[in-house]
Parts: structure tokens; sequence; C-alpha cells
């Protein structure tokens, strides 16, 4: 089976794709699964139709069986050709935003089959037909299960603080830092620092998870945040508001809590029982039990595929 992979560019990083795409890919190709990535340069409609053309090239050399598009606008993108079936998954920010949203709904209309990360992102977009309920998996390594001793040694931290990890840059706005500091200020508890999770590789990110005291998580929205993921496979204890999927990922694990309320003071109550753990969260038990591994995920989309292909 052939698969062209279209996916928004990311300067910087392995492959020039979000981590979580080249990961999920990367999956797929241990199945058996020929995949070539499409990267889409430019920015807003006029920079992404723009690659139409270069699209279609693409689909000329490779002869794909099928196209699994990565966010709505490059869904709407890879309907526009009428060669190739189209999967398209919707990560969450292509719905919750009512302008990207709009070209989101388009690529409903002309795909194939469209894949939702979470039941929330289901309930705002209303699909009619022709879809299927499956978060991205996360890769388990051996290296999420490092340490927090030896984590915060190859890191250089010191061992006596307490490190909380914020789920993004502090300048990200829909991250929402103002209410993750304001809830660190209410905490009252000296020798506690949030740490901002910036510039680092996929291997400093498990160990900053494997370091870390909790996960704080203050989104205005989500789909299904792979931070939490990823956190839960190294144990991390994880402070959330309620949003996206947050929720039923971390649902009976221990360690894990999500606020009632956007209100810091509860945020900062939720921290401190989250500190006062003390221990490592079972949240990596709670991932293979809900089939969220890539290699699980894979198998999933493959059954997809065939099924459109054979449309």
């Amino acid at each position: 089976m052939r698969v062209l992979v279209v996916s928004r560019f990311k300067e910087g990083i392995k492959e020039n794709i979000a981590p979580f795409v080249a990961e999920q890919v990367d999956a797929l190709k241990r199945l058996g699964v020929e995949c070539r990535l499409f990267r889409v340069r430019g920015k807003g409609l006029k920079g992404y139709l723009g690659q139409l053309k270069s699209l279609k090239e693409q689909i000329k050399a490779f002869k794909p069986d099928l196209i699994h598009a990565h966010y709505g606008l490059c869904g709407l993108l890879a309907c526009l050709q009428n060669k190739v079936p189209v999967v398209v998954t919707y990560h969450g920010s292509d719905i919750n935003d009512p302008k990207a949203f709009r070209f989101s709904r388009i690529a409903m209309r002309l795909s194939s089959w469209d894949i939702f990360v979470s039941r929330k992102t289901i309930e705002t977009a209303r699909p009619q037909r022709k879809y299927t309920l499956l978060p991205c998996g996360v890769d388990l390594t051996d290296l999420q299960l490092t340490s927090s001793v030896e984590a915060r040694c190859r890191l250089g931290w010191d061992q006596e603080k307490r490190y909380i990890l914020f789920s993004s840059a502090f300048d990200n706005a829909v991250k929402n830092a103002p209410l993750a500091l304001k809830s660190i200020e209410l905490m009252g508890t000296t020798g506690v620092e949030l740490m901002e999770l910036k510039g680092y590789t996929r291997e400093e990110v498990s160990l900053l998870m494997c370091a870390s005291d909790a996960l704080l998580l203050t989104s205005h929205t989500e789909g299904s945040p792979q931070v939490v993921k990823e956190a839960m496979a190294c144990g991390c204890p994880i402070v959330s508001v309620d949003v996206g999927d947050v929720k039923e990922r971390v649902d009976g694990v221990e360690g894990c809590f999500v606020a009632q309320t956007r209100n810091p003071e509860e945020l900062a109550s939720l921290l401190k029982k989250a500190l006062d753990l003390d221990s490592r969260t079972q949240g990596r038990k709670k991932i293979i039990a809900d089939g969220l591994d890539n290699k699980h995920v894979a198998e999933k989309l493959i059954d997809i595929y065939g099924n459109t292909i054979v449309r």
C-alpha cells in the first residue's frame, strides 16, 4: 500500500513536519506501508492552494493508493485533486477555530473518510457520515522509564527543587500561560519552578517529563493534546483544565487531575495534590490499555485505509 502523507511544513524539526505526524508515519512504515511526505509550505488559503500543482506532480510520480492529510486546510488541498481517495485527520485547532473550521467543513464534504481525535471535536464538527474517532498515538520508549533522579542529573536540575512542566511555549496564546503562572503563584510553595516546553528535542522532552513533578495544561482549546499522552507514557503526574479529551485520557489514573473550573485557586490546589503523590503514575499502562501506542494506532489506520480504497 502506498500512502502520500500531506502535512504542514515546520522548519527546524525532524522531517520538517509535526513530530506526532512523523512518528505516526514511522509506525506505518514499520508495518509495511510505503509512505511519502508532502510538506505544505505557505500560509493561509492562497498559500496552501498554491501548492496544488506540486501536489499533483507528487501524485503522478509516487502513484499513491491513498492520501492521508493532517489538518483541515491540508485536507482541502488534498481533496482538490480527484484521482486519489483522501483521508483527513482533524486535530482540534482546525475544528475549534471558526475561521479554520470553514475550510475543514469543505474538506469534510470532499474527503473519502475523516478522522477526529476527540469526541469534543466530533460534537463541534457534527459529521454526518464516513468518520472515525481515533486519537493520535505516542511512541513508547525505554527512555520514558528513566528515573526522576537520573533524568535530573542528565538535565542538570536541582534534585531538591519542585519542577512543574508547562504544556508548551509561554508565548503560545492558545496555551494560556498567564493562568498557569497565576496558579503557581497561588500555590504559596517555595522552591517551585514552572518550566517552559520550548526548543527541545523529542529525547529531551522525555527526560523533562521524567524529571518533572507534574505537567500543567491550561489551554483555551485542544483536540487530543499529545503532551498529555507523552507525559502519561513517562509516568508524570498531570493537572489540566477540562479541555479536549484530557478527562477521558487520564480517567482512573492516580496522580492525574482535571479541574472543574478555570479558577487558578483550584488549579493550585490540584497541583499540591499532584506534588504530594511523590511517585510516578500508571499513565503508561492506561495508554497501552486504550490502544494509543503508535503501533496499535497504525494498525487501525491501515484498516481505515483499506476500507477507503475499496469503497
